[in-house]
């Protein structure tokens, strides 16, 4: 094949770059994401028929049990949605449970039907995870409130460290603002310092309880809000040191129906 003189040939490869070059990206869709702000109250039901009458401006539901259709409705009462999901264990209940891969599962996390994963093995766990979220936003949620992120703390059933924790946690983190939705830490205390940045809010069970309170004060001193729950404790018992605090504190029951006390 004859070659084309080179003035040619430049021009052609710039017009050929200019009409086949990828279009720019869209701008992250997270600097519009909901920010939450400290001290907002909130309602926690993840079983029985939703109460949606609680006056409270953020509501924390299942991601899979709710369609788009109840989302909507609560935000036509004014609130905003976070989307639960337990991104950190497998749940054979779940319409993608057959998807998991039995190399991926670990010990039971102590609720029936429930698994925790290996963490490490992104390459599975990454587009499983990111269709779950995909789910969240299409429903039109706001937030996502990953379950069971701190495995590494736990016998699961493999050798899981604080980096392999660290690692999967911002991953989640990325994938959920990625697609304009806010994102909770759940419990894992011990890295709060290294994901604060990371997290727009935080999710805590019984830190009360267990004299731990004092360890979420980062997410408040950034004005991000910690939703919190109490089994055991009493609001008499737990409420003067949430209100020092600033935490957003509930008194529930262990199943995480409709009932509440509040502070």
């Amino acid at each position: 094949m004859r070659r084309l003189p080179l003035l040619l040939a430049g021009a052609l490869l710039l017009l050929v770059t200019a009409c086949t070059a990828a279009p720019a990206p869209d701008p992250k869709p997270d600097e519009g994401r909901w920010r939450p702000k400290a001290g907002l109250a909130w309602q926690w039901q993840l079983s029985g028929k939703l109460d949606p009458t609680v006056d409270v401006p953020v509501y924390d539901i299942d991601g899979f049990d709710h369609s788009a259709a109840t989302v909507a409705d609560l935000h036509r009462r004014g609130r905003k949605v976070i989307c639960y999901l337990s991104t950190g264990a497998w749940e054979d209940f779940r319409p993608d449970a057959g998807r998991f891969p039995k190399s991926v599962l670990g010990r039971g996390n102590g609720w029936d039907g429930e698994r925790w994963l290996d963490i490490r093995r992104t390459e599975i766990l990454e587009p499983l995870m990111a269709e779950r979220i995909d789910m969240c936003r299409d429903k039109g949620f706001d937030a996502v409130e990953p379950d069971n992120m701190d495995g590494y703390r736990n016998r699961t059933g493999f050798p899981l460290t604080a980096a392999d924790q660290l690692r999967y946690n911002r991953l989640i983190a990325r994938l959920a603002h990625d697609r304009g939705l806010a994102v909770g830490l759940k419990n894992d205390l011990d890295q709060i310092p290294q994901l604060l940045a990371d997290f727009d809010f935080a999710v805590n069970e019984q830190c009360a309880e267990y004299d731990e309170c004092h360890r979420l004060a980062p997410f408040i001193a950034a004005d991000k809000p910690v939703f919190h729950a109490e089994y055991e404790l009493t609001p008499r018992q737990f409420c003067p040191g949430s209100r020092e605090l600033g935490l957003s504190s509930l008194q529930k029951k262990y199943a995480l129906g409709a009932w509440r006390r509040t502070c």
